[in-house]
Formats: structure tokens, sequence, C-alpha cells
């Protein structure tokens, strides 16, 4: 099952750290009328909320296993498998309403906490068999599979937070597999992969007391390789795997704050354009299967561990952005 966690990004620049590298692009930051003070404050707040949330949307898009409950390959062109699954993420949401105040021209740290949440992706991922691989005994060696897949991201709504996809919600993915080994009576299947897996374009938008920060054209992409070990005994069957994600992210914002300078409303619009989240994270996952006639049943449990760990102005709880998340799935696999 997958945990989409959602929210907005801001204004001066995220430290950024190390060697696996988050690495943050703040965008540029502009106020109107900047005659009434600046956006500095609400941009920042923006970016983190972004930092915060983009690491947990790119876990819930990249799962674990490319094909649940599998590995090896198909063993050549004709052979087809399709999986049906539903993903989620044990994530956190937002939860505190943060005043959204223009006029200090100075950021300031506030806590918009964190609350568990749990959000249901659904997939369909589909391996269509290209080359069987050269016989080697009892397997074959260097099969090829084209790796297809699709999500649907549902609309979400907590509190002051919500988000909306856009055309229809859905994202699509594509890849590679090649099998070291394909799975047989004696021989365990071992498969390498890649994949590419895009969420769909959404939009997510806060909203506390009369004022709206809202982040639109949101994009998030994964990059994910994988290295998978299966074996099936009868009915039951294991896989296991570990792999790497590289984790994208990009979208604009704006904000309309209402205030008041003791004489007179103010209405001030803040924009914030081009801001960029990348971080690469290393995974690990647990399948467990039960054949149902021609399907399986498949169960996921898997870790994504913390990414480099980047410093925010403003905090969530005790959590921190990009920090690690557990994830898992359930769904149906069919070969035919």
């Amino acid at each position: 099952m997958v945990v989409v966690f959602v929210a907005a990004s801001a204004c001066t620049p995220v430290l950024t750290a190390g060697s696996l590298g988050a690495q943050s692009s703040g965008g540029t930051c502009t106020s109107s009328p900047a005659l009434f003070g600046n956006g500095t404050d609400i941009c920042q707040k923006a970016r983190d909320l972004f930092a915060f949330v983009v690491p947990q949307v790119g876990v819930a898009v990249s799962g674990g296993n490319p094909l649940p409950g599998d590995a090896g390959s198909l063993g050549g062109f004709g052979k087809r498998a399709i999986s049906v699954r539903i993903i989620g993420v044990d994530g956190r949401l937002p939860r505190n309403a943060v005043p959204l105040v223009t006029q200090s021209g100075s950021t300031t740290s506030s806590d918009f906490g964190a609350s568990r949440t749990l959000v249901p992706l659904p997939a369909v991922d589909v391996a269509l068999g290209v080359f069987s691989g050269v016989p080697l005994g009892v397997t074959n060696v260097g099969g090829v599979d084209v790796l297809l897949g699709a999500t649907l991201l549902p609309s979400v709504s907590r509190n002051e937070f919500r988000v909306e996809a856009k055309n229809g919600g859905l994202g699509l993915s594509y890849g590679l597999r090649v099998g070291a080994l394909q799975e047989s009576s004696v021989v365990p299947g071992v498969s390498v992969s890649w994949q590419r897996r895009q969420l769909p374009e959404s939009d997510f938008s806060y909203t506390p007391s009369n004022d709206s920060l809202l982040v639109t054209g949101t994009s998030v992409r994964s990059d994910a390789l994988r290295l998978v070990v299966s074996k099936r005994v009868a009915l039951f069957g294991l896989a296991a795997g570990v792999g790497q994600d590289r984790i994208h992210g990009s979208a604009n914002a704006s904000a309309v704050i209402n205030e008041s300078n003791g004489l007179n409303s103010i209405r001030q619009t803040i924009s914030l354009t081009g801001i960029r989240e990348q971080t690469t994270r290393n995974t690990a996952f647990l399948n467990a299967s039960f054949s149902l006639l021609v399907l399986r049943v498949v169960g996921e449990f898997g870790w994504s561990s913390a990414g480099t760990l980047r410093e925010t102005v403003n905090t969530f709880g005790s959590r921190r952005a990009n920090e690690g998340y557990r994830y898992g799935s359930i769904g149906l696999t069919a070969h035919f």
C-alpha cells in the first residue's frame, strides 16, 4: 500500500547535505505588492514542507518489488504477468495550523507537527517477456522482460491540507528486468531491474484561516534499481530484494495572504517558482505469496532508509525531513 504525504515548500535556501545526496533548489520568491513586506517566511515554509513531503511521496511511488512475489524472468516472448495491488507508506502529514505572515521580512521557525497518515495508492504492473535467455542446466540466464505500469493517485484532504490529482490522477511507469537466473524446481529466480515511476501531476493546498498556500504542477518521479531473489515451494513463495531509489520532485507555489497594518486591510500575493528536490534512498523488502489456481496473493513489507537528513527552518514535531519510512502492499499477481 502506498502512503502519499503531501505538503507545500518554502523560500530561502534549505541546507543540503552530503554523500547520498539530498539536494534542494528553492526557486525564486516574489511578492506583490512589495510595498507591504516580503514573502521570505512564507517561501521558506513552502520549501520546508516540500522537503518533508517529497521523500515520502517518492517511497510510495517506488514501492518494492517491481512485480510482487516474482524474480528472475518470465521465459521469453509471449509470456506475460500482471499485478494489481494497493501500496501504502507509514507516512506523516503536517497537522498544525501555522499562520502565514508577510510583514516580518525574515524567516521564523514554526512547528507544523506531524500526524501518522496512510493513504492507499492503487497500482497495476505488467511484465512482458522479450527474450528467454541462454539455457544453462535447469535454468536460463539473461532473460529480458519489459516492465510497464500505472499508478492512481486519489485526492486527499486532512485538516488544512489537501492534495488534488490532475489529469485523472494516473501516472505511468516503464523499465526493464534482466533475469540472472530463471526460477525452476531447484533454482531460485534472481533478477536485476530498472524502472522509472511517475506520480501523476498534482496540486497541494494549505489553507489556514482566510489565507491560502497552493503548490501547483507538482511532479514526483523515481528511478528504482532492484535486485530480487524468489523461490516457490508448492503453494507458497518468498521473495526478497534490495535496491536504491533516486527521487526527484519539482513544483511552483503561490500564496494569498490577508493582513492588516493597523489602518488598512492588505491582500498580498507571494509566488515561488522552480522548487526542486532530489534525494537518493536505499530500500529492502520481503514478499510472501500464496497460490490460488492461476492467481497468487502477495503481501509485501519494506523499509526505505533515511536519505541524507536536511536541516529545515521549520519543524514537524519529532520528525525531520528525509527520514526512513516503512511501506507495504497487498495484491494479486497472475502469469499467463
